[in-house]
């Protein structure tokens, strides 16, 4: 083999290496820098002279309320994404199967919503909130966060739907299931890795979300987690936690690590689903 056929051959892996290095980079200076002490933070070592965990002890103090954080922001992503994904599975598979009119006019509009930045929309809800009492409640999070996350949702559950051919409706229907028992329970055991796909991605866009809760809550106890990280405080005015806020980034970066683990073959399966016929 010549030198540049082995060029050619490895340099797909290279550019492969590359792309990962740099991706991964960030994550692992967060993992790093959370694990030296508080006077090493600004150390420019690869790996920690001495491991410390005294950052993470910070970030789990009472007094941090940043347990709490988590807590609030697990109720807020895990119940904007099923609520997306229940309103966007019966939109999306309207959108994909019947005929009506307009209907590629509908699509664009939920596209179009997902447009408007959030901040264009915080002012006025955070208004309309605080006349009807909901703020510092998860539903004043929680409403504002369909806005992006349900058509979302839709768009990617439409285009996933689109892809199934209508003979498994209609050979269901031979055999006698209606249209609603058809889709209960065919389509949507078939359209699962394509559902869990568009729930990961729904979960991290709520999980990561900060203007809105920022705005809507303003009590430390209904604070989510970005909020909290934010509002970390070191020990002077002058000072500030950047061994806290690496450890936290940490934290809350763990559970998605885990649903993209823990759900890696569904992600991959609906990603590629129609990708070969």
């Amino acid at each position: 083999m010549t030198v540049t056929a082995r060029v050619r051959k490895w340099l797909p892996y290279a550019g492969i290496i590359l792309v990962v290095g740099y991706c991964l980079a960030p994550f692992y200076w967060m993992l790093v820098s959370s694990l030296r002490r508080t006077s090493d933070i600004f150390q420019n070592t690869p790996i920690p002279t001495r491991i410390s965990f005294e950052n993470y002890r910070a970030i789990l103090d009472p007094s941090q309320e940043f347990t709490r954080a988590l807590l609030n922001s697990i109720v807020v992503a895990g119940t904007t994404t099923l609520l997306a994904l229940v309103l966007a599975t019966f939109t999306a598979y309207a959108m994909a199967r019947l005929s009506f009119p307009f209907k590629r006019l509908v699509l664009t509009v939920i596209i179009a919503t997902s447009m408007f930045p959030v901040v264009s929309i915080v002012v006025p809800l955070l208004k309309v909130f605080t006349g009807i009492g909901w703020i510092n409640t998860y539903q004043a999070m929680i409403v504002p966060s369909m806005s992006f996350a349900l058509p979302l949702a839709v768009w990617n559950l439409t285009t996933f739907f689109r892809q199934m051919p209508m003979e498994l409706e209609q050979a269901a229907m031979v055999d006698g299931c209606t249209r609603g028992q058809a889709f209960r329970k065919v389509i949507v055991p078939l359209a699962a890795p394509g559902l869990f796909t568009t729930a990961i991605i729904t979960f991290i866009c709520a999980w990561n979300e900060f203007l809105i809760a920022l705005t809507m809550a303003n009590e430390p106890d209904m604070q989510t987690a970005p909020v909290a990280i934010s509002k970390f405080s070191g020990a002077t005015q002058f000072e500030t936690p950047f061994g806290s806020q690496m450890a936290a980034g940490v934290v809350v970066t763990i559970p998605l690590v885990i649903m993209v683990i823990v759900f890696q073959r569904r992600i991959v399966a609906g990603l590629t689903s129609g990708a070969a016929k």
